[in-house]
């Protein structure tokens, strides 16, 4: 019985992460190829092609399988390290868009002065 409430934890855990992994193949679908260049990071057919990989082996494989492994790792490099520097790239990025820490709501903070 504890081996099947672990296999039904780690197939939740799959579907999760193969969820991620197609919301993730969609994000990089819909950037900017010139943005992929402009942050000095591999070509978005590349991504586009290793996160569908990610993607399907996530699907198909279970996932303590060596390659749906590789894939959970692609994702999360590109969540890490690709998506903020495109996000840089392109001018997005938080609810500040260019501001210096001590702007406020309504222009920057002067100290009172």
């Amino acid at each position: 019985m504890l081996v099947y409430g672990f296999q039904s934890l780690l197939g939740w855990a799959q579907l999760a992460l193969g969820i991620y992994a197609a919301v993730m193949l969609i994000d990089a679908a819909v950037r900017r190829d010139d943005a992929y260049r402009a942050a000095d990071k591999q070509t978005k057919p590349m991504w586009l092609l290793l996160l569908a990989l990610a993607t399907l082996l996530l699907f198909v494989m279970p996932l303590m399988s060596f390659l749906p492994i590789i894939g959970v790792i692609a994702v999360i490099v590109y969540t890490v390290d690709v998506r903020p520097a495109l996000r840089h790239a392109t001018g997005g990025g938080g609810p500040r868009r260019g501001g210096s820490s001590s702007d406020g709501p309504y222009g920057p903070y002067n100290g009172g002065r």
